[in-house]
C-alpha cells in the first residue's frame, strides 16, 4: 500500500480523503463503512473500505453525501462491497433529499467477482440510479481513468467536471484493444477533447483535481439541495443600473461580438458561470444572478457560426433546459441568429429532430422564460429560442432587431430571384424588395399585432427582466411542475 501512496504522491494525484477534505466545509466528513472490505477470503487487509471512502459532509453549509473511489484499492475497481456501498449513498441521497458528489477515479467492475451469471446478476446498475428523476442534484468529478461504473455516474449527472489529462470510457484501453483491436490512449479513448468536442459527456474542464473539486462547490451555489427547495438568493446590489449595451452589439447584422459580455451587463456583476463552455459553441448556456436570484441563459453566440445553431448546440440546449426546469431555475433567452446551421451533414445527424427536441423541452418546462431578440432572430431558429407561441412568460426584441421567416438576400433571391434577373435594372430593382423585407422584419409589425409584448430600448433590457422576475416572484419562490425531471440525462 506504501508504494501505491508513494506513487500518487509523485504524481501530485490527491488520496480519496484528500479529494472529500478538498470538497467539504472544514471538519464535517462522517465516514461510513470504513470497516468495510472484500469478502473474498484473504482479501480483507487488502482492500480497506472495499475502495470506496464516502458518508455524510457539508457543502457551502449544506448537508449532502459523497463517495469517492480509492484507486490505491485495486486500482478503485467495483467489487460485492463496493457496489453495495454505492447503492446505499444512491439511496440515502435520493430517500433524504440531500445533493450526491461523486470523485471518480476508478476501473470499473472487478474481476473475479463480476464474472459468472452469478457475479454479474447482482452487479447491474442500481435501480436508485436509473430512476432518480433529478430529485437531488448529482454532481460528479472526474478525477483518473474511469472505466465502467465511473463512467455510468457522470453520464447520469446534473454538472460533471474532468479533469485535463484523465479518461472517461464504457472500457479501457486494454479492453478495447482485446475486443477490437483498436489501440488507443486513454486520452484518445475518452480524453477531455473527445467529450469537448464530440460527445457533451462533461460540462467543464479542469487543469487539476483541485480545479475540478473547487467547480464542483462554484456550481453547486446555484442549485437548491433537492427539488422540492429553490436555489438560494444571494444579493448583490446591483440594483437597475441601466447600461447602454449598444456599445457592446454592432448596429451592422454581419459584424460579430462577445454575447457573453451583454450578459455581464444584463446580469448581476461576476456572477455569470458558463455551462459546457466548449460543446455547441454558437450557443451560450450558463447561470447568472438577476437580483440576487439564479437564473439559466439561453443566448446565440455571433463570434461562432454567426450564432446559428446545429446538432450540438441542441443537444446543449435541452440538457440546460431540463436541468433548469427540474430545479426551479427562470430562464432568459436571448435572440440574434441567422437561423439554423443546415447542411447535408447536420442532416445526417437527426437535425430534424434534435429541433424538435428543442421545442419539446421548452413546451414542457414550466419556469419562468423571457425572451429578448436583440438584433436577429430568423426562422425555426426564432421559436426553439422561445419566441411567441413557445412557452415564454413574455417576449420582445429591440427597436431595430430583425424578425422574418429568412434572412433578406436568401428570401429576396429566392422568391424574387427571376423576377429581378428579367428587370432593367436588376440591381435597383434588388434594392427595392431589399428594402420591402427589411420593412416587414421589423418588430414593429409583430407588436401592432400582439404577437409580441413589447418592444424595448437596448439600455432598458435589465430593468425590463428584473421587473418580470420580480413579477414572477411577488407571490413566492419560482417552483415547476418538473415535467422534465425524468428526460433522459444522455441523449
Amino acid at each position: 500500500m506504501e508504494g501505491k501512496q508513494e506513487s500518487l504522491v509523485k504524481q501530485r494525484k490527491l488520496s480519496a480523503r484528500e479529494r472529500i477534505d478538498l470538497l467539504a466545509d472544514a471538519g464535517s466528513f462522517w465516514e461510513l463503512g470504513a470497516a468495510a472490505h472484500s469478502p473474498v477470503p484473504g482479501m480483507e487487509e487488502r482492500t480497506p473500505a472495499d475502495g470506496l471512502i464516502g458518508g455524510m459532509i457539508r457543502v457551502e453549509g449544506r448537508e449532502a453525501v459523497v463517495q469517492a473511489m480509492d484507486v490505491r484499492v485495486l486500482s478503485g475497481t467495483e467489487g460485492e462491497v463496493h457496489l453495495r456501498k454505492s447503492e446505499f449513498f444512491y439511496s440515502y441521497a435520493k430517500k433524504r433529499k440531500l445533493p450526491l458528489f461523486n470523485l471518480c477515479e476508478g476501473g470499473g467492475l472487478r474481476m473475479p467477482d463480476g464474472m459468472g451469471s452469478d457475479g454479474i446478476s447482482d452487479k447491474l446498475f442500481p435501480h436508485c440510479m436509473l430512476d432518480h428523476g433529478r430529485e437531488t442534484p448529482v454532481l460528479t468529478a472526474i478525477l483518473g481513468e474511469c472505466y465502467g461504473g465511473p463512467t455510468w455516474m457522470a453520464v447520469t449527472s446534473d454538472f460533471v467536471t474532468q479533469v485535463k489529462g484523465t479518461g472517461m470510457a464504457v472500457a479501457g484501453p486494454r479492453m478495447l484493444e482485446m475486443a477490437s483491436g483498436e489501440r488507443l490512449t486513454a486520452d484518445d479513448l475518452g480524453g477531455t477533447g473527445v467529450h469537448a468536442v464530440h460527445t457533451g459527456h462533461i460540462d467543464h474542464i479542469a487543469e487539476t483535481e483541485e480545479d475540478a473539486i473547487e467547480m464542483l462547490r462554484t456550481f453547486f451555489r446555484y442549485l437548491p439541495s433537492n427539488a422540492e427547495d429553490t436555489p438560494p438568493v444571494v444579493h448583490s446590489g446591483d440594483g437597475d443600473r441601466r447600461i447602454d449595451v449598444m456599445d457592446i452589439v454592432p448596429a451592422n447584422l454581419r459584424r460579430p461580438y462577445d454575447v457573453r459580455e451583454v450578459i455581464e451587463t444584463l446580469f448581476d456583476l461576476q456572477t455569470f458561470m458558463e455551462y459546457r463552455s466548449f460543446y455547441g459553441k454558437a450557443l451560450i448556456t450558463g447561470f447568472a444572478r438577476l437580483d440576487g436570484q439564479v437564473t439559466g441563459i439561453v443566448a446565440n453566440q455571433p463570434m461562432q457560426m454567426a450564432g446559428a445553431p446545429g446538432p450540438e448546440e441542441c443537444d446543449k440546449a435541452v440538457d440546460f433546459i431540463c436541468l433548469c426546469d427540474s430545479y426551479h431555475i427562470p430562464i432568459v433567452f436571448l435572440h440574434d441568429t441567422p437561423g439554423f446551421r443546415i447542411s447535408s451533414q447536420a442532416e445526417k445527424r437527426k437535425m430534424a429532430s434534435k429541433i424538435m427536441n428543442w421545442n419539446t423541452a421548452l413546451a414542457k418546462s414550466t419556469v419562468p422564460k423571457y425572451s429578448v431578440v436583440l438584433r436577429k432572430s430568423i426562422g425555426a431558429a426564432y421559436g426553439n429560442m422561445c419566441g411567441p407561441g413557445m412557452g415564454a412568460d413574455v417576449v420582445a426584441a429591440w427597436p431595430e432587431a430583425e424578425i422574418n421567416f429568412t434572412g433578406p438576400e436568401v428570401g429576396v433571391n429566392v422568391v424574387y430571384g427571376k423576377h429581378i434577373q428579367q428587370a432593367e435594372d436588376p440591381k435597383q430593382e434588388r434594392a427595392k424588395y431589399l428594402e420591402q423585407w427589411n420593412f416587414d422584419s421589423s418588430p414593429m409589425k409583430a407588436a401592432g399585432k400582439f404577437l409580441i409584448e413589447d418592444i424595448i430600448e437596448p439600455e432598458a433590457t435589465r430593468s425590463f427582466l428584473l421587473r418580470f422576475l420580480r413579477s414572477a416572484t411577488a407571490s413566492g419562490p419560482v417552483k415547476s411542475d418538473r415535467r422534465l425531471a425524468d428526460w433522459p440525462m444522455s441523449q
